[in-house]
């Protein structure tokens, strides 16, 4: 498992009603130039770094907002590639593998954007965490942001390296990790949401018809080398049916994002089930475990899927288009 600390820095549309935006398939909140990653090493501490710049390509004139706070100008850009051949460099740092380290959630928003409006694969990104969950968790926090310089100063870190720069925060957001209990903050990552809530004033739990179906199989399983080899488990992906037990036909695994995935399978006589299954490394040693859910598939659900699915293969169709 890579773990790598990035952060990006990007330009913005000087108006929220920019002609540039009828070029695009969606509604850009901001268009990639730079590019900062800080590989962690074994014992969570910064090492490796990477660092790139990007040439916008739909807006091009910077924002005086974005200059102001970065540095950034055109001058500086005119000699930067363009995001496809920096995307390809950044991958090839990442390596196989890598969960992604943020400080809050935009980086992963503003990345999946710039995927979308150059048609790139994205399969290989679906693994992130933002680091200020963990910090808030272990530093006795709530819900409420913590910015990265208060995170700084909670441990005493000094800033040796420029701010609003993707590679200097990306640099001080691992110099946050390396403080942290890591190995914890990894393994417990999918209840912090559930623990910094409970933080919150008037915390009450939610009610059954809040929390959602309950499955109807729930286990898990681990000690895989790839999401593949789990795939190929027929103990996973065979599935009988709950009422009758005989075997059933299911349909394509589509992608979800953040390492979930999910099937439609059909009993001829009992109706259709939907399967989810969720990855998620193990900190320990680097393999993979996955936990499955069964549900009986409701209309939502059917429709959440066939909506999913079609979006995977207008992705499929573009990169076929482009051989």
């Amino acid at each position: 498992m890579n773990l790598v600390v990035v952060d990006f820095e990007w330009n913005q549309a000087l108006r929220s009603d920019s002609p540039v935006f009828n070029r695009l398939p969606i509604h850009l909140r901001g268009e990639i130039i730079q590019i900062g990653a800080v590989r962690l090493n074994d014992d969570y501490t910064p090492g490796e770094e990477f660092t790139i710049d990007v040439r916008p390509v739909y807006f091009r004139q910077i924002h005086y907002q974005v200059k102001k706070i970065t540095g950034f100008d055109k001058e500086r850009l005119d000699g930067a590639v363009g995001f496809p051949e920096a995307f390809e460099a950044f991958r090839q740092f990442c390596g196989d593998d890598v969960v992604f380290l943020t400080w809050g959630c935009d980086d992963k928003g503003i990345m999946e954007q710039n995927i979308i409006i150059h048609d790139l694969d994205w399969d290989w990104i679906d693994e992130w965490i933002n680091l200020q969950l963990i910090y808030n968790v272990q530093t006795g926090g709530d819900k409420n942001q913590k910015s990265l310089a208060d995170a700084m100063e909670h441990f005493g870190i000094e800033q040796t390296r420029v701010a609003h720069d993707a590679l200097g925060d990306a640099f001080n957001t691992a110099a946050v990790a390396s403080r942290l209990n890591m190995r914890e903050g990894l393994r417990n990552y999918d209840d912090a949401p559930r623990i910094l809530a409970s933080r919150m004033p008037n915390f009450t739990l939610p009610s059954e018809t809040e929390q959602g179906p309950e499955p109807i199989i729930f286990d898990a399983f681990d000690g895989y080398e790839t999401k593949a080899a789990a795939f190929a488990d027929a103990e996973i992906s065979d599935l009988k049916c709950p009422v009758c037990g005989k075997p059933m036909e299911s349909l394509k695994w589509v992608n979800q994002g953040e390492g979930r995935y999910m099937n439609i399978y059909t009993c001829r006589d009992h109706g259709k089930y939907l399967m989810r299954i969720r990855f998620k490394t193990n900190p320990e040693d680097g393999s993979i475990l996955a936990g499955r859910r069964v549900y009986e598939a409701d209309d939502d659900m059917l429709t959440l899927y066939k909506t999913k699915s079609a979006q995977a293969r207008r992705r499929g169709r573009g990169r076929r288009g482009r051989r």
